[in-house]
């Protein structure tokens, strides 16, 4: 048996029909027949088994997938690479295939973190993006690597100079403000007190901060006076 075989063999074993109608509720942008039901423990555990195969590039290179299981696997491999140049490269290939929005937010390549001045301009290519998922994993990838001690404004200056009508996009910009409120109060609240964003973003960022159990309580009443009345 080949690897592509053997996948489709290991997921239709541990398929579950009811958390795949599940999954499709969670991700309505797919048709419901690309799910077959595997929850994330059992594709983790599978992805480790399989990156050890020699054939596992096969699988790789097998795009676009059938199944939002197999885009899973692949996303959970690919984070697995310890090799940064390798890791672009796949990255690079299947950024464009992904298309929901749970591959991309499960996508969380671990070597970025070993390469951060390295990753920045992919990352600035990825914010330039056509494709709704690739500028969506751009703005999650400043948001894991770049807050706290790496954080610089002109990070935040590019989330906010993004201009979408993409919900999947403008809903991780606000993830994005959100997450800054929490670890990078004083240089994010600007941001808001002066409207960079769109009012959509703008209350969505106010709501998820309000919502975290890190932003402090006396934060948390002064964001609210801050929110857009009238907004969408």
């Amino acid at each position: 048996m080949n690897v592509i075989s053997d996948i489709e063999n290991f997921l239709f074993d541990l398929r579950d029909e009811k958390f795949a109608d599940l999954e499709h509720r969670t991700a309505p942008t797919l048709e419901r027949e690309h799910f077959i039901g595997v929850r994330t423990p059992e594709l983790k555990k599978l992805a480790k088994e399989l990156r050890k195969r020699e054939d596992i590039g096969d699988f790789l290179c097998l795009l676009p997938h059938r199944w939002f299981e197999e885009d899973q696997l692949h996303a959970f491999i690919v984070s697995e690479e310890k090799d940064f140049q390798r890791c672009i490269e796949l990255s690079e290939v299947f950024l464009s295939y992904i298309d929901n929005w749970a591959t991309c937010d499960q996508f969380n390549p671990k070597i970025f973190t070993k390469h951060r001045d390295e990753l920045l301009p992919f990352i600035d290519k990825w914010l330039g993006s056509e494709h709704t998922y690739t500028v969506r994993f751009a703005i999650g990838c400043l948001m894991r690597h770049f807050l706290g001690e790496s954080f610089r404004t002109e990070y935040a200056d590019r989330v906010a100079a993004i201009s979408s009508d993409e919900y999947y996009i403008n809903m991780m910009r606000a993830w994005y403000f959100a997450e800054a409120l929490a670890k990078n109060y004083d240089e994010i609240l600007p941001y808001i007190e002066q409207k960079h964003l769109d009012k959509w973003t703008h209350n969505k960022s106010i709501q998820k901060a309000v919502e975290s159990f890190r932003v402090s309580d006396e934060h948390k009443q002064y964001l609210r006076s801050l929110k857009i009345q009238g907004a969408s």
